[in-house]
């Protein structure tokens, strides 16, 4: 299972562990993912993600999955976000 959200593709990233001697060793800053369920309001059924902590508020701050996906871009997402992007927008166009 690789180490990379869902929804924004945040992934680990590389620096360094300074010591008080000033010596240099490598480590990596893993994000902080949880999987959770999300719930889409206009298919009616939730979807399990790993999602990272900061996607997770932001979608809470957006105002739920199905405004997240409408206003995230394409590259960022992962095959199973992109999916359920297309299925909502399909289903938001049949309903109009």
């Amino acid at each position: 299972m690789s180490r990379v959200c869902e929804l924004t593709g945040k992934g680990p990233m590389v620096g360094n562990n300074v010591s008080h001697a000033n010596n240099k060793t490598k480590r990596r800053f893993l994000p902080n993912l949880q999987d959770v369920s999300l719930i889409s309001d206009t298919l009616g059924r939730s979807f399990r993600l790993r999602v990272s902590n900061a996607a997770l508020r932001t979608v809470d701050h957006r105002g739920g999955l199905d405004a997240f996906l409408a206003r995230a871009k394409g590259p960022e997402l992962s095959a199973k976000a992109l999916k359920i992007k297309r299925d909502i927008a399909k289903a938001n166009t049949e309903a109009a």
